[in-house]
């Protein structure tokens, strides 16, 4: 089966595409997750002659640390990867290693900072800012959250930009943040690389715009049409999906450790559920016990009732089309009928990521439900 997606090798810092990569292929799933990079691993075929030669600027459209393929599904450019490794010999294939744009921030380090009762969205588009130095050409969507904070870091701690916009993420109304693509003009010749800084990163919607559906005979009528999705319902209460006694940690030993109060779900405990407890360190270095606090009861809200978990796949190709009618971050809907729900199971959930398998042309969003930790 050909892939669904059309692959272009572009620079990393312009985005300009240098050469269209007809034959590449990945060896699975290409992935999103908000505030959070992925890789992938690549093979490209470069025979030196005859059918499916190599494109004319494959190593230049390819070069490891300054080149990122992209992959463009109906017109959008919907998914990026750094290419870090390359290899190749006698074979008459070249295999590649890729992270996706989040990870480059990961390669960065925050200078030293002093925010004293700043807006949230500040304070996050700043550290972008240092990883923008000398950087990939980032350019920064962060308008205010109304939430001010105040944070100290240092050059010297050594932390990682991604580190610590995901220790900011992981607080309690803590701003979310990713990096999506767009065409940079009409021309479609460069792709933008937006980082993407919001109190909530997508739209809300109690009725959204893409609805997934089983398309049996059985199941919820749709609106708009079968997308043939299968679907499985989890439900958890692991070590690290369910509690109702959460206490947040930083570093250090004995007193000396700063650790929150705990986070108790009492509803549960009058309810008549045993204790569940659940202990992390959300980030190294955080002093603040108020700050430990207010992880401690973001990870309270997520894992009180554990993880129950709607995975979807569905045809990529058609309605509904990710990056069309739906991205990152969005509510979405699902109609679903199966042996574990004869009556068929409707609702709204939020797609905090997915995963594209350009071979098998199947997309599969990654919902966020109760129990689910994003940062974790």
């Amino acid at each position: 089966m050909a892939s669904i997606v059309t692959w272009l090798g572009c620079d990393l810092v312009t985005g300009r595409i240098v050469e269209e990569l007809p034959d590449l292929a990945t060896s699975g799933s290409i992935s999103a997750l908000l505030g959070a990079y992925t890789s992938t691993s690549a093979a490209l075929p470069i025979p030196l002659g005859g059918y499916g030669r190599a494109p004319r600027n494959w190593e230049a459209a390819t070069e490891p640390g300054r080149s990122m393929i992209v992959a463009v599904l109906a017109g959008v450019p919907v998914w990026a990867g750094i290419v870090l490794t390359r290899r190749g010999g006698t074979e008459a294939t070249v295999e590649m290693g890729c992270v996706s744009l989040e990870g480059y921030l990961d390669r960065r380090f925050v200078r030293d900072h002093e925010f004293v009762q700043v807006d949230d969205a500040l304070i996050a588009a700043s550290l972008v800012d240092d990883a923008n130095i000398e950087g990939i050409g980032l350019i920064v969507d962060a308008p205010a959250t109304g939430t001010r904070r105040e944070r100290t870091y240092k050059d010297q701690d050594d932390k990682s930009v991604y580190s610590t916009l995901r220790e900011l993420m992981g607080v309690i109304d803590g701003p979310e943040w990713t990096i999506v693509l767009d065409w940079t003009d009409a021309t479609q010749t460069a792709v933008a690389k937006i980082a993407r800084i919001r109190k909530r990163v997508g739209y809300p919607s109690s009725a959204p715009n893409a609805v997934f559906t089983t398309g049996s005979a059985s199941a919820v009528v749709s609106s708009r049409g079968a997308s043939t999705t299968r679907y499985t319902y989890s439900e958890d209460y692991s070590s690290g999906k369910g509690a109702n006694h959460v206490v947040a940690t930083s570093s250090g030993e004995g007193d000396a450790r700063p650790q929150s109060d705990p986070a108790r779900d009492e509803a549960m405990f009058a309810a008549g559920w045993p204790r569940w407890e659940h202990r992390y360190s959300p980030s190294s270095s955080i002093s603040n016990k108020t700050t430990l606090n207010g992880h401690a009861a973001q990870a309270l809200a997520l894992m009180a009732r554990g993880a129950r978990v709607v995975t979807l796949t569905s045809r990529a190709d058609v309605y509904p089309l990710l990056g069309t009618d739906w991205a990152i971050g969005d509510d979405i809907g699902h109609e679903l009928t199966g042996h574990r729900h004869p009556a068929g199971l409707t609702g709204v959930a939020r797609a905090i990521g997915w995963e594209l398998d350009p071979a098998a042309g199947t997309v599969s969003p990654i919902l966020l439900t109760p129990g689910e930790d994003v940062v974790s």
